[in-house]
């Protein structure tokens, strides 16, 4: 075991050393890894190193590296070694996180580590609670079912929910789980700062009601995935206040933008929400899967998922124990705070903050250097690390740069030195970036605009 645990180590540790030596990008079809994969279902074993050299060999080198310098697509995801061997301990002593009394530890370290974040987000830390799932959706879910049920009850279908068309498609996807139709949704088209905006969203309730149905619940963006945009987060909760609805924040993405000193004025007023989602495996470099849902009043997840089958009536322990289990939608848990609680410990929070406002200035630093060039348009500007523009050289044919620009993505990743893929913004075709991995620096990104712009000229030529 020590021996196969050290060579798994040693592994790990090279491929750190040696990420911004690979290429981030995995390009093997479906008919390539069903010829290297496929077989029966093995009836006897082979030697566990053996296995090892298969796994190294097939599956490690054909997955892309979301903690490249150079991968600027989705939402990068760089973690980070001490949160690596806190997951190693975690599933190697294989703790159940649901239940009090199966780990006192594992339940006291999530209180902690929720409330950690309950006053990063400005939530009470005595009436406030949340949860660890696997990641944002999770996490939306949760926190849409906690509010339908403290404000609707099983009568909901006349309700009617309020999010704009820049909000993440996991909320989508969870009112549909969760039983609402989509002609209760109300998505308002965002305005030119990819905001919802008010004036539309008070119309908007104000018709509901007047058409006879429940306004229930607002979600907010607090960076979105396409633009890093934050909707008006102190207008919005005043509204919903006014109007009596349940205001959900989706931090997913920019919550850990509230480490940082140049997002306080942007991100003021998610203090005011009733719930709020948040991915540490996002800007908090954690490794997958963990994502948070905190509440304003810890009372509603328990009212919202407890249950009380007769085979868990001996772990219930005392109203002061907290059974996780009974928080969310997962009986079986695994101990995600461990990674967060020991990673902290370890680089402490002003590590954290300083890569954060580090990479709200790379984002910066990369605008001026397009701006200072006119063979480039920003499209939208940094919001939140994420910046979006295109390549429009001057007298090239305006019905031809979507074409352009789709072409010197497609190229940049055929050619495996960066990951960046486009998205339509404002009706264009454009390239976006997101830039909150410490380890990226401006000359990773400078050297990939180099290669766009090269790559642009063979379209041209």
């Amino acid at each position: 075991m020590k021996a196969l645990g050290y060579q798994v180590i040693d592994m790990i540790v090279d491929h750190m050393q040696d990420i911004p030596n690979k290429n981030p990008i995995a390009k093997a079809g479906r008919s390539e890894m069903d010829w290297l994969l496929h077989e029966p279902l093995p009836e006897e074993g082979m030697e566990a190193t053996k296995v090892l050299d298969i796994v190294s060999k097939t599956i490690l080198s054909n997955s892309a590296l979301l903690n490249h310098p150079k991968f600027y697509s989705f939402v990068p995801s760089p973690s980070n070694y001490i949160s690596v061997l806190a997951d190693t301990l975690a599933t190697g002593f294989n703790i159940f996180s649901g239940a009090w009394t199966s780990s006192p530890g594992a339940a006291e370290l999530e209180l902690l580590t929720i409330n950690w974040l309950l006053k990063l987000v400005g939530f009470p830390i005595r009436e406030g609670g949340g949860i660890f799932v696997s990641g944002g959706s999770m996490a939306n879910l949760t926190a849409l079912v906690t509010a339908r049920h403290e404000k609707l009850g099983e009568d909901f279908g006349d309700a009617c929910i309020y999010f704009s068309d820049q909000t993440h498609s996991s909320v989508d996807r969870a009112l549909l789980i969760i039983g609402f139709k989509k002609s209760q949704f109300r998505k308002i088209p965002c305005d030119e700062q990819f905001r919802i905006p008010l004036d539309k969203l008070k119309k908007q309730i104000a018709a509901d009601r007047a058409d006879g149905k429940q306004p229930f619940c607002l979600i907010a963006n607090a960076g979105t995935t396409n633009t890093g945009a934050v909707d008006p987060l102190y207008q919005l909760a005043t509204l919903c206040r006014q109007e009596k609805l349940w205001m959900h924040v989706d931090a997913a993405y920019g919550g850990g933008a509230l480490l940082a000193r140049q997002s306080q004025k942007i991100m003021a007023g998610i203090e005011l929400a009733d719930s709020v989602t948040i991915d540490p495996h996002k800007w908090f470099y954690q490794p997958y899967e963990i994502g948070a849902v905190l509440v304003r009043n810890h009372e509603w997840l328990a009212g919202t998922f407890r249950m009380n089958p007769e085979y868990l009536r001996d772990v219930k322990g005392n109203a002061e124990e907290i059974n996780f289990y009974d928080h969310g939608v997962q009986l079986t848990r695994r101990l995600r705070a461990l990674k967060f609680y020991m990673s902290v410990k370890t680089y402490g929070l002003g590590t954290f903050r300083r890569a954060v406002e580090n990479s709200l200035t790379l984002a910066e630093q990369v605008a001026e250097h397009l701006k200072s060039k006119s063979c480039w348009e920003i499209v939208a500007p940094p919001s939140l690390a994420v910046i979006n523009f295109r390549l429009k050289p001057e007298g090239f044919p305006s019905d031809k740069l979507d074409e352009l620009n789709q072409f010197v993505s497609d190229q940049i990743i055929s050619s495996q030195q960066a990951m960046l893929a486009t998205t339509i913004i404002h009706g264009k075709k454009v390239l976006r970036m997101c830039l909150i991995n410490p380890a990226t620096k401006l000359d990773d990104v400078m050297e990939t605009i180099t290669l766009l712009e090269g790559f642009g000229e063979v379209f041209e030529g």
